[in-house]
């Protein structure tokens, strides 16, 4: 029997970004309110928050890995995650345009052998943004389950100027490191369509 790898996540963009590194895997979410952790250090935040995302699920045998994953965005010593309402998300980006921000992503990999922690930081930079810009962007649906508001995979790429670092970690997981993280624990992409 190979090594299974469950993905401790619903999120979309996690799910997609494994399947394009051809990775199969299993999704189990765990149950947790996210609120419990605070503060203002981002890399902190996003690796207590993957840790717990990773051990709330169980291992059901020597042969399973969990992968968990959180994601924040992180300016000018505040940290910004899933707006809940138009006015938040409003407020974020408009915080963002014009400025250079970070995105961070904590990942936490373990079997019943060992275990990996690691964070990836991101630089990303917005162009000013107009008013209008964003009062008709925070009138779609994007930006209510993003950290920071906006997806670099879909009409956020508009706000982007530029950006220094891993782009797959600012849409959810740094997907080339995890796969060599994986690596350790006998997890490795299926290339046979290739």
């Amino acid at each position: 029997m190979e090594n299974k790898l469950i993905l401790a996540s619903s999120s979309p963009r996690r799910q997609a970004l494994l399947r394009l590194a051809q990775l199969s895997y299993h999704i189990r979410i765990p149950d947790l309110d996210e609120s419990i952790v605070t503060g203002n250090n981002p890399i902190e935040k996003v690796s207590e928050l993957a840790k717990m995302k990773n051990k709330k699920i169980s291992l059901d045998n020597e042969k399973e890995v969990i992968l968990a994953a959180d994601t924040v965005v992180s300016y000018n010593q505040t940290i910004f995650e899933k707006p809940s309402n138009k006015t938040e998300a409003k407020d974020m980006i408009r915080s963002l345009s014009g400025h250079t921000h970070h995105v961070y992503t904590g990942v936490y990999i373990r079997n019943s052998a060992h275990e990996r922690a690691f964070v990836e930081c991101t630089e990303v930079s917005f162009w000013e943004l107009s008013d209008e810009e964003i009062d008709r962007y925070v009138t779609t649906k994007e930006p209510y389950d993003k950290a920071g508001g906006y997806g670099i995979q879909s009409l956020g790429a508009m706000f982007v100027k530029e950006m220094v670092g891993d782009y797959y970690n600012v849409v959810g997981l740094p997907i080339s490191r995890v796969v060599r993280e994986l690596r350790s624990f006998s997890i490795f992409p299926e290339f046979d369509s290739i």
